[in-house]
């Protein structure tokens, strides 16, 4: 028995014009914010964990190193990837609980992931600036 397809796929695969829903966005951004911490915000705080528990001279250059900023902007940017991988990972484990699935609550929690993860972000960056 064959199975037809109801729908017509899309024949257009030129990902430059393809137009992402927002819980695509927020699923890529997920995945992206999840590789720059492990990658990159894992080892630059055990580095500087490191740094600052060698000797006090190199925690005071540590400390004076922190107060430049670009070093607050990478931090702010890294904090920003902390909040946003949190916020998503909770609304996929709300998807893997079936709670949220229909389409217009998945952009409803997706545009709520991204206002709130901002938002915590924007705080955050406050407390540390």
């Amino acid at each position: 028995m064959e199975i037809k397809a109801t729908k017509a796929r899309p024949k257009n695969l030129d990902l430059t014009s393809i137009q992402l829903p927002l819980p695509g966005i927020v699923s890529i951004l997920h995945r992206a914010s999840g590789a720059l911490l492990f990658l990159v915000g894992i080892p630059l705080l055990l580095s500087l964990l490191r740094q600052s528990l060698q000797s006090n001279g190199t925690y005071e250059a540590l400390l004076q190193g922190l107060q430049q900023p670009l070093v607050k902007l990478v931090l702010v940017g890294l904090i920003w990837a902390f909040w946003h991988h949190f916020c998503a990972g909770l609304r996929f484990l709300l998807l893997d609980m079936h709670k949220g699935v229909r389409i217009e609550s998945a952009r409803s929690s997706s545009r709520w992931v991204l206002i709130v993860s901002l938002l915590l972000t924007v705080l955050s960056g406050v407390a540390l600036w």
